[in-house]
């Protein structure tokens, strides 16, 4: 399918383990109008010397920072470079559905929406499926996205003529809840297409996988980026942990595992 030109935005760091993978899944993309723009954030494995292997594709593009900087830096980078009409995400170890970017603009498209997001599945370091699709809200309201990041980073996909390029919080983590809360507050709601179209790697140091860490996190968003006081930023933890335990295990299905 022929379209508007999707810019893929991957920063990568270490990723000889997944990057073939990750990359590999845009070019089986059924989608074909799109560059993917890797900017490399001071790797100091072969994760450099397997993505040049794929430079023979023009659509691929890397750009090697001098040093580690944070994704916030690389993605910053990636997105100055874009040239396509939308903006999407995939970090070096994620994955897309063949059909992702498709399904996606013509959603966008069809129904004239700037943004839009999808569900996704979850597997382990190792690639195995933890058996559950993560979903959200049919008409997710900026008020739902305070309480807690319903976007997955790997789903979000936005048109750079509505809203312009959109730079990226130079915060270490949860640049894409405060990217996601900037759309919202423009647009007021968001619709995901409604399927999975995505999978995400749970590795063993992600912010995923450390509840603590998460939580330290999610709180300097209500602090820094909120301008919470400490005070209404602990109410908003709290929120945010009612939102967590009660609301969105509602919206966790179970999938069968590959």
């Amino acid at each position: 399918m022929k379209g508007h030109l999707v810019s893929i935005i991957t920063p990568s760091f270490n990723s000889e383990k997944f990057i073939s993978d990750t990359i590999q899944s845009i070019k089986n993309q059924t989608y074909q109008d799109w560059e993917m723009i890797i900017v490399d954030d001071g790797s100091t494995d072969d994760t450099v010397s397997i993505i040049k292997e794929f430079l023979t594709d023009s659509r691929i593009q890397l750009y090697q920072l001098d040093q580690n900087s944070g994704t916030g830096v690389a993605r910053n980078k990636a997105i100055t470079l874009a040239k396509g009409r939308y903006i999407s995400f995939l970090d070096s170890d994620d994955l897309w559905k063949p059909e992702k970017l498709q399904k996606q603009v013509e959603f966008m498209t069809s129904k004239n929406q700037p943004f839009t997001f999808s569900y996704y599945e979850c597997i382990d370091e190792s690639g195995k499926a933890l058996g559950k699709i993560i979903q959200a809200p049919q008409k997710l309201t900026y008020r739902q996205l305070f309480w807690s990041n319903w976007v997955g980073n790997l789903t979000g996909i936005y048109d750079v003529n509505f809203f312009g390029k959109i730079a990226i919080s130079s915060a270490r983590k949860r640049q894409d809840w405060m990217m996601w809360l900037n759309i919202l507050k423009k647009i007021k709601t968001a619709e995901p297409v409604p399927e999975s179209l995505a999978i995400y790697r749970i590795r063993e140091n992600s912010i995923s996988a450390s509840k603590t860490v998460l939580l330290r996190h999610n709180y300097k968003v209500y602090r820094d980026f909120h301008h919470k006081s400490i005070i209404g930023s602990v109410i908003c933890m709290i929120g945010f942990l009612f939102t967590h335990f009660f609301i969105k295990p509602k919206y966790v299905k179970k999938s069968r595992p590959e």
